[in-house]
């Protein structure tokens, strides 16, 4: 279990008065889904805090326009509205608000309100005119004065204004920061159609172009690319060679000639080639069908990719941010600078709103300036890292270009299934042929490890693999103790040099096993890697597991359609029950992606007075008008209080107030297609522990032979906070509680209160872990390959 804090490290927001202050929220430019998560985010955090809250309704035209357009919020107003896409307060393009004249009539109606704090949700336009705001906000306010609209004790009263942004836009185009809000949806949008023409395509032996959205961005196109193993990208930050056009058609060609049914070719909208010519669909369709006679056909999917619900990964993002914006402003001085507030891995970050913008517009002036490897270089290391991992996994280099290293690798899974399992492994299958390895699949695991069930895999065998979900390996559960002679004895026939084992917490204590094995079986002694991939996310060394997003998106979807059914119905309370074994990731961060007004886990040990209290305070909101309640319940949270029990309990007590229903997800949570993020994560994850492997095999091969039985030579790659990391897995022994197969600490609990605090309960939050001003550099050194796990 997670051991809590020493009290004397902890900060608690009670310390942060919102009192007397007045938050003004605008959504601004073009929209993007999880706008209205972080809308909601900031009121309720606004109103928890003793602060005022206002919406400013149509962005800046509605702070120019004053009057009805800026309204108070309450707590109810921002009800029944994490789920939905868009931004329901409306957004707009202002031209007034580019003029002196129409900022300070903006000016004067923030000063009757008595806002001076403001929470911009935006992209990098939005927000350079918000800081330009702030600096004009004195010289407005003496303006405002001379001409007798307001008093001289206002002009000292509200002399400072208060900015902190948040980036929202589909594109993620802002530097600076992991992921921006609407980026994750927007990929979710673009493989749902990519998923559903794939089918039609391998019917019909098409080709299919696919514009995506991105005029200035290629990250869309490329991490569609790389989540759905298209054949052929192009965006404007890479432009292709010239004669570009043969080796695409080359290409294809191998493609259909290795018997692949379809191909797919992705574009950014604002593609180009290097002479800054654009790129359009129709010019690869005609050049397609006039140099292989392919049946080809363009989608253009527009503004579907901006549409829709939030994806989870959108609405955790848009909820932390809009907490972490209301802290970063109570925190604010008179010198402090305009603030965009972010995450990177897992860290909440705060920058200098003009440091990203600058960057964001020198990444412009370089493609402009046709220096576009400077270019990618600025957007990130993220980026960097996904067009680097598309052209290894996409592009198979001839025979005679390839490293031979005349080791065997071999890939296996290990535990039960999760999403993303098949697109790890095609990342390491195809990332070791590219370095010269001949890798081998094992089916069923360390089961079918001991019963030979082991051949050879090619690059052409995985391909398709990255959108399917569960495991085309086959995995089970079986521990290598049970059959550790006849693993050595398959391992020796073989002669496999290196273990790459994708897999949840089994998977660990396989390699455990495996590190004890070798002091009698120098089979053991070779290089050994695992990637954590289960629906739970309880490996220990790893915050995140691949298959766990798409288990909330699961959960976070049918919660969705659950609370749906009661609309229009007397007032009524869901009891769901998640998986996760011990560990309630699921429950929790699942909980906060759908509104839930409770979680019960493990970790945070309840009993009957808390269960009563949570009844009463859901009764007390169902007396208003509130009228659905969610609560969450992880499998194993309490052996006595069951689902059961709570749905009884609930049914009982809320008797004259409200209804119950229950709920048992099971295994729906591990089923479907891998989300984006899945996809992605796997992908990249995998790819680097294979890069991993061969380094250790070149270190460890010694007199004809691969000998490694140090510590660091059997390791997890796990996500630590903000960077990928390698951790021998003995080290990773006293981190874990293995009764309960549970990491002993674990980042998300942190996250706990922000779901209790968006319920309207009152509780301590741990402020010391909120984010730190930080400056905008080319490459920080600690930033995460996975930007939040893509």
């Amino acid at each position: 279990m997670a051991q809590p804090e020493p009290e004397h490290k902890k900060i608690f927001f009670e310390n942060l008065s919102g009192a007397g202050k007045a938050i003004a929220v605008l959504t601004s430019g073009g929209d993007a889904q999880g706008m209205n998560a972080a809308v909601r985010a900031v009121v309720r955090m606004g109103l928890y805090v003793g602060a005022k809250v206002y919406f400013i309704h149509e962005g800046y035209q509605g702070m120019v326009d004053g009057a009805e357009h800026i309204i108070e919020a309450s707590w109810e107003s921002v009800s029944s509205m994490l789920q939905v896409g868009g931004t329901v307060i409306g957004s707009a393009r202002c031209k007034e608000f580019r003029s002196h004249e129409g900022r300070l009539k903006a000016a004067l109606n923030l000063v009757k309100h008595g806002i001076t704090n403001l929470c911009v949700i935006g992209g990098d336009g939005s927000l350079t005119g918000a800081n330009l705001f702030k600096e004009e906000w004195s010289g407005l306010l003496s303006e405002l004065k001379e001409q007798g609209s307001i008093e001289a004790d206002a002009v000292q009263k509200y002399s400072v204004l208060h900015i902190v942004g948040m980036v929202g836009s589909i594109d993620n185009d802002f530097c600076g920061t992991d992921m921006t809000i609407g980026t994750d949806s927007a990929l979710h949008r673009i493989i749902e159609v990519v998923d559903a023409i794939m089918t039609t395509a391998q019917s019909h032996q098409r080709t299919f172009v696919l514009e995506v959205m991105g005029r200035h961005c290629g990250y869309l196109a490329l991490v569609s690319a790389l989540a759905c193993g298209a054949d052929w990208v192009l965006i404007p930050e890479m432009p292709p060679e010239d004669g570009w056009e043969e080796k695409m058609c080359q290409k294809l060609s191998a493609n259909r000639a290795g018997m692949k049914r379809l191909n797919i070719i992705i574009v950014a909208e604002g593609a180009i080639d290097s002479s800054n010519t654009p790129i359009t669909t129709d010019y690869i369709k005609n050049l397609v069908v006039r140099c292989l006679g392919f049946d080809t056909r363009v989608t253009i999917l527009g503004h579907v990719q901006r549409g829709g619900t939030p994806s989870a990964f959108d609405r955790i993002l848009a909820s932390r941010m809009g907490v972490e914006a209301v802290l970063a402003l109570l925190e604010t001085t008179a010198n402090t600078p305009a603030y965009v507030v972010s995450l990177s891995g897992n860290q909440a970050v705060r920058l200098p709103l003009m440091e990203c913008v600058q960057m964001t517009q020198e990444v412009q002036k370089a493609m402009d300036e046709k220096r576009f490897e400077e270019a990618v270089r600025l957007r990130g290391r993220s980026f960097e890292n996904n067009l680097r991992t598309y052209k290894l996994l996409a592009h198979r280099k001839p025979e005679c270009e390839l490293p031979v290293s005349n080791f065997n690798v071999a890939v296996l899974n290990v535990g039960a299934p999760a999403a993303g399992m098949n697109a790890a492994v095609r990342s390491a299958v195809r990332v070791g042929i590219s370095e010269g390895h001949k890798m081998f699949a094992v089916n069923d695991g360390f089961e079918g490890f001991s019963k030979g069930q082991i051949k050879e895999i090619k690059w052409a065998d995985v391909g398709g693999w990255t959108g399917q979900g569960s495991s085309l390996l086959g995995t089970k559960r079986t521990l290598p103790a049970k059959h550790i002679e006849k693993i050595a004895e398959q391992m020796r026939k073989n002669n496999i040099n290196a273990l790459l084992i994708v897999g949840g917490f089994e998977a660990f204590l396989s390699l455990l096993d495996l590190l004890t094995a070798r002091g009698k079986y120098d089979e053991f002694c070779v290089p050994m890697v695992m990637v954590p991939a289960t629906v739970s996310n309880n490996v220990p060394g790893s915050d995140l597991s691949i298959g766990a997003d798409t288990a909330l998106n699961a959960i976070t979807t049918t919660c969705d359609r659950i609370k749906q059914s009661a609309s229009g119905t007397k007032r009524r309370v869901f009891i769901i029950e998640t998986m996760g074994g011990y560990c309630g990731y699921l429950a929790s961060v699942g909980g906060l992606a759908a509104g839930a007004d409770a979680a019960y886990i493990y970790e945070e040990p309840f009993d009957i007075k808390d269960l009563q209290a949570n009844v009463e305070h859901l009764t007390e909101k169902m007396k208003g008008s509130i009228q659905r309640g969610l609560v969450l319940r992880n499998e194993n949270s309490n052996d006595n209080y069951t689902t059961d029990f709570i749905y009884q309990l609930y049914s009982e007590e809320g008797k004259g107030v409200f209804d119950s229903r229950k709920n048992v997800l099971g295994h729906m949570q591990q089923g479907g297609a891998p989300s984006p993020f899945d996809r992605n994560f796997g992908t990249k994850i995998s790819a680097k522990a294979m890069q991993w492997v061969t380094k250790k095999l070149l270190e460890t091969f010694r007199q004809g032979r691969v000998f490694a039985n140090s510590d660091d030579s059997c390791c997890l790659l796990g996500m630590r906070r903000r960077a990928l990391v390698f951790q021998p897995v003995v080290q990773l022994k006293p981190e874990t509680d293995f009764v309960h197969r549970i990491p002993k600490e674990q980042w998300w609990l942190k996250l706990r209160p922000l779901m209790k605090i968006l319920a309207k309960y009152k509780t301590s939050f741990d402020v010391s872990d909120s984010g730190q001003l930080e400056h905008v550099v080319r490459n920080r050194p600690l930033e995460s390959d996975v930007s939040a796990a893509m």
